[in-house]
């Protein structure tokens, strides 16, 4: 059985295209690879997005193993300025309420949690813990596809995933949803 701890990248800069973390967000990223230090990590993925690779790096570092980039957890869309940021934000909501809705610039719901799910189902095998720094969107689209639409905490879906919060998955068993206790 492997564990995978979700982790939500930390805060990041403001902006289109691929921006890092704040300070804050550097700091949630240590508070959170100080906590996930006790994890007997084995592996620490994460999306190719600057935002979660800073995240994932606190982590490794933290829990000695090195980063692993895999393009299957990226976020369902990210906003790179070719859009005004009004018409990112109507996409995005579009495909929180159609799931097979396919935006300019991104996947369908549908697809962002498929192909999540298939990394999971490739990395659930002999792993033991493993962080996957990843983003929002596309680890809610998971989880209505693991667990359904009314099992997901609408807070989640209107307001998105808080920066650090951590969902754990005993293989493809969600155990918890976007905690927070790590924070301070």
């Amino acid at each position: 059985m492997t564990i995978f701890y979700l982790v939500q990248h930390a805060e990041k800069e403001t902006g289109p295209g691929d921006p890092g973390l704040t300070a804050l967000g550097r700091s949630q990223a240590a508070r959170t690879a100080q906590w996930l230090e006790g994890a007997g990590l084995s592996a620490v993925f994460s999306s190719p997005m600057r935002r979660a690779v800073q995240t994932a790096e606190s982590i490794a570092e933290a829990s000695g193993v090195a980063v692993e980039v895999d393009d299957r957890i990226r976020e369902r869309m990210n906003w790179d300025g070719s859009q005004s940021i009004e018409e990112f934000l109507a996409d995005w909501a579009t495909t929180v309420s159609d799931r097979d809705f396919v935006p300019a610039s991104g996947d369908s719901s549908h697809r962002a949690a498929q192909r999540f799910r298939s990394f999971l189902a490739e990395h659930a095998e002999g792993h033991g813990s493993v962080a996957v720094c990843t983003h929002g969107g596309v680890t809610v689209d998971l989880l209505r596809t693991l667990i359904g639409d009314r099992a997901v905490p609408s807070e989640l879906l209107y307001r998105g995933v808080p920066s650090c919060a951590i969902t754990t998955l005993h293989d493809l068993e969600v155990v918890s949803i976007a905690s927070t206790a790590h924070r301070p």
